[in-house]
């Protein structure tokens, strides 16, 4: 699978797996892998009972993609259902990049969900421009639906 390995996406990697203690927040020093796999992490991890997973990936979501997928109670239930319930404690994933530039990148992700059936996203996140907390962080934009992807080996 690929991997990027850095000491700063180390020390992300380490603030996800206690996603049951504080959610990572977003700030202008992740980058646009980095709140993939954030987001990917966390979902992977989910905790039903609390879903922190999910609100972990609500986290990364920029403000236009909120009006979307609408309060957080909503957007729990679309990634509960039919269209992304497989990202849902999913057994591995893979992030390839497939373009980037200053204020956009664009990810194919594979995910083998927890019946080891594969699918693929687009994932898209975008540097935000408005003015707050938010300034300069890169966050989701777009998930495409999922594509069921055949295994033939």
């Amino acid at each position: 699978m690929y991997k990027v390995f850095n000491f700063s996406l180390i020390l992300f990697f380490l603030s996800v797996s206690s996603l049951h203690s504080q959610l990572v927040k977003p700030n202008e020093i992740i980058k646009p892998l980095q709140v993939i796999e954030i987001q990917l992490n966390g979902l992977k991890n989910n905790d039903s009972s609390k879903d922190n997973g999910i609100e972990q990936t609500w986290e990364f979501a920029h403000p236009n993609n909120r009006i979307f997928t609408g309060p957080l109670d909503r957007f729990k239930e679309m990634i509960k259902g039919e269209s992304y319930k497989m990202l849902l404690n999913h057994i591995d994933h893979e992030i390839k990049e497939v373009y980037a530039e200053d204020a956009i990148a664009v990810y194919e992700v594979i995910i083998v969900d927890s019946s080891k059936r594969y699918f693929k996203f687009k994932w898209q996140v975008e540097k935000y421009v408005g003015e707050g907390p938010l300034k300069n962080c890169w966050l989701t934009t777009v998930v495409s639906q999922p594509m069921a992807i055949i295994d033939t080996a």
